[in-house]
């Protein structure tokens, strides 16, 4: 390059070099748009070969993939008119399809605030006039709006719930003559009876965070706290939340939590903070511990072990009534169509097969989970048959643990409480981080005043 005038200018012979470069690769640009569009004009004219219309469905339980992809295959020999193509590539990659305006045709995704943003936004169609709507159990819909919802539609349809509660070892209970507690001092009286025998009353993995939030901490909460009403209060007081707000952590939460600590410090094993979900599925089925604070996915770990272990569930008793247990559970996959697809209708009769009875209590039954629909059948399967009343009636919480913005670190906070931290000044925190998350957060269709949404 040469110093003029006018500053650094390219010499004649090296602008010609540079045009004709240019040239040559704005041509060989061409070349390829070209091949591109003649190859997708041909693909365009044989495919599908068999005239179906194809639909584009997304899964994303990666534990059901096989008894999923079975369900698909049977739909598309069962009829000629639509093609489902199944995709398991994850969240992340739906998420990215909507932004590039290219969505799914039809979802099946667990429930929480990730998935419930394009409820939030209105992305999806309204499913209110479908048969499969008028079949789902009316008791649910307060659990899905707390997510969000979009005005005056139906846009989810519960597919899978699954419920948790304590599992219990049968042989243990019956070997030191334990009935299952149905009140706090019963439960406390079964520990003491374990505890004096030298079996630990709860084994803890308390190095998981997780397995402190979705289980000590949900637990806790729920089997006390009216989850649903108090995260409408919560929603309601927004950047209020506080010392002086009428509703919060630190007032609604701290009696649960106190009484979680007292189960940790004096009920579980020695090693409760060194141990892993891994470590105590193993140990758990080894007979080291009498409860274990997990949901149905940790039976089939536990019976890699003891395959004959004898096992049931119940509501964590937080009161001393009855009336007021209740089990933990949360949408485990929930049906969306979006406004984005292009094959609506096609995408609506494959959903129509997906809540045909013995389709949908078969993937529940598979799973260990329970079918949302009015006339399913209830599960057989002892390890969960203690929690089949109360789901029956209604009473059920979703984990206050997922229920926060995911600016709110609550499993690390959880787990603070659980290893000695203090209670009181922890949910001051969570309180003070709940205000700042109703302040940053972006006014959606769906947002009412004040939410933290």
């Amino acid at each position: 390059m040469l110093w003029g005038r006018t500053g650094w200018r390219i010499p004649p012979e090296e602008m010609r070099t540079m045009v004709s470069g240019k040239r040559t690769r704005t041509a060989r640009m061409l070349a390829v748009a070209t091949a591109l569009a003649i190859a997708g004009t041909a693909l365009a004219g044989c495919a599908p070969a068999d005239g179906r219309e194809t639909v584009r469905f997304t899964f994303s339980k990666r534990e059901a993939i096989d008894f999923m992809t079975k369900v698909v295959d049977d739909y598309n020999a069962s009829q000629d008119k639509v093609r489902v193509e199944i995709d398991t590539s994850g969240v992340d990659v739906v998420s990215a399809s909507f932004v590039r305006g290219n969505p799914p045709d039809l979802m099946l995704a667990n429930y929480n605030f990730e998935v419930a943003r394009f409820v939030q936004r209105c992305a999806l169609t309204d499913l209110s006039d479908t048969e499969a709507a008028g079949r789902i159990r009316k008791d649910l819909k307060p659990l899905l709006d707390q997510y969000g919802v979009c005005p005056g539609k139906t846009t989810v349809l519960p597919y899978s719930v699954m419920a948790a509660s304590v599992i219990y070892n049968k042989e243990i209970f019956a070997k030191y003559g334990i009935e299952v507690p149905k009140t706090w001092d019963e439960l406390i009286a079964a520990c003491d009876t374990l505890k004096a025998a030298g079996v630990s009353p709860f084994y803890a993995t308390l190095k998981d965070n997780w397995t402190i939030g979705q289980g000590w901490y949900d637990y806790a909460v729920g089997g006390e706290v009216p989850v649903v009403d108090f995260f409408k209060r919560m929603n309601a007081e927004g950047t209020n939340v506080g010392p002086s707000s009428e509703t919060s952590f630190s007032k609604d939460f701290a009696k649960p939590v106190e009484q979680m600590t007292q189960l940790i410090k004096n009920y579980t094993q020695p090693n409760a903070a060194s141990q892993a979900y891994v470590d105590g599925n193993l140990a758990f089925a080894q007979g080291k511990g009498a409860m274990y604070l997990q949901g149905p996915w940790a039976f089939g770990e536990i019976a890699k072990t003891s395959p004959d272990l004898q096992l049931g569930s119940f509501p964590l008793p937080m009161t001393d009534d009855p009336k007021d247990l209740k089990v933990r559970v949360n949408m485990d996959l929930a049906a969306m169509i979006p406004t984005g697809s292009h094959h609506q209708k096609a995408a609506r009769d494959f959903l129509a097969y997906l809540y045909q009875p013995e389709v949908i209590e078969a993937y529940n039954a598979s799973q260990l989970g329970f079918a949302p629909t009015t006339d399913a059948k209830m599960p057989t399967d002892p390890r969960i048959e203690g929690m089949i009343p109360y789901y029956t009636d209604g009473a059920v919480y979703q984990g206050a643990s997922v229920l926060v913005p995911k600016t709110i670190p609550v499993f690390n906070y959880v787990q603070a409480i659980a290893l000695g931290g203090d209670v009181k000044s922890t949910l001051s925190t969570m309180d003070a981080d709940w205000a700042r998350a109703a302040f940053l957060a972006p006014k959606l269709p769906s947002d009412t005043k004040g939410s933290a949404k």
